[in-house]
């Protein structure tokens, strides 16, 4: 039975990756505008309320430099947490349910086309903000 959850979980995980590399990036470039208030993304990119997302997807948790992360958030890091595609629909979805004590307050993004296409648009971005 473990074995039987191990591999659901694996494809879900395999069709979540799938899902989200077929993003749209004008798309998702639109619904970054609801995040734009608190992050910033490209070559002039500074924190705000929340830290630049330049690099993003694939990055380690909290490494964005002069950023003050929360206490859970760094436990992530110190946990060996990445941003990867999953993990980063899953806190688009509802972030309060990855990070519970988090800082976020933004209540997430409830359509899954939404999530795919915003992750699209910032996994464009390389930590530097130039685009690849």
């Amino acid at each position: 039975m473990k074995r039987l959850m191990l591999l659901a979980g694996a494809a879900v995980l395999a069709m979540t990756a799938s899902a989200l590399a077929d993003g749209d990036l004008k798309k998702g470039k639109k619904v970054f505008r609801k995040c734009a208030a608190c992050h910033a993304v490209g070559e002039k990119a500074k924190n705000k309320v929340g830290p630049m997302l330049n690099g993003v997807v694939d990055r380690a948790w909290g490494e964005v430099a002069d950023y003050k992360y929360s206490k859970p958030l760094l436990a992530g890091k110190e946990e060996g947490k990445v941003w990867d595609a999953a993990t980063l629909d899953a806190y688009l979805t509802k972030p309060k349910d990855v990070i519970p004590k988090g800082k976020m307050a933004f209540a997430g993004l409830k359509k899954e086309d939404d999530r795919a296409n915003v992750i699209a648009y910032l996994a464009q971005f390389n930590a530097d903000g130039t685009t690849k």
